[in-house]
């Protein structure tokens, strides 16, 4: 796989620029899914149309949870082409989850925990985590991504000490609260 050597007339403005768009862009796209989450009306609220979807999703997470964890496993062992390759197929295991995420809640909106469920208390904390931290890892992984795609390897490791965890969080706990939302409603 080619890898691009950053450019000696690259200038920091350059990096500055690449990462405040990426800023950017993740700032628009968490104000969408706000907005498509909690102000959108549901198009099907019923849930007829493609039902398979939160379970899609939460497959979707788990297989980026996994690509994750094998990655690590492969920049441990030094075989950086590997860690490559399945850091790339977590990302498109993740943006996929995003795609079905988006057409999940533009069809179904949200679904609510119910109240007199059983571990709500377990459940909240958990979902709110979820929420916030993948608002954050958002722009980490794509900043972390942006520094390896350029060849900025000292700013991708540093970085990425920090993104790793937080998206395999935010990977685990999205199949955590779709297992527990799953279960509550349907005991309901």
């Amino acid at each position: 796989m080619t890898t691009f050597a950053p450019s000696s007339s690259r200038r920091p403005t350059a990096v500055r620029s690449g990462v405040l768009a990426i800023i950017g862009v993740s700032l628009a796209a968490t104000l969408f899914l706000f907005w498509l989450i909690y102000l959108h009306p549901a198009s099907d609220r019923a849930g007829v149309r493609m039902a398979f979807l939160p379970a899609m999703n939460a497959m979707l997470n788990g297989a980026s949870a996994t690509a994750l964890l094998i990655g690590f496993l492969f920049i441990r062992a030094g075989n950086i082409n590997a860690h490559r390759r399945s850091m790339i197929t977590a990302l498109v295991f993740s943006t996929l989850f995003l795609v079905g995420y988006i057409l999940h809640h533009a069809l179904h909106g949200d679904i609510r925990y119910p109240v007199d469920a059983p571990y709500r208390a377990v459940y909240i904390p958990i979902l709110v985590s979820h929420i916030v931290l993948s608002s954050i890892a958002l722009p980490m992984i794509l900043i972390t991504f942006f520094f390896s795609l350029t060849g900025r390897f000292p700013q991708h490791k540093k970085i990425a000490r920090w993104t790793f965890p937080l998206w395999l969080y935010v990977s685990i706990t999205g199949v955590v609260t779709y297992m527990m939302l799953r279960l509550a409603v349907s005991r309901g």
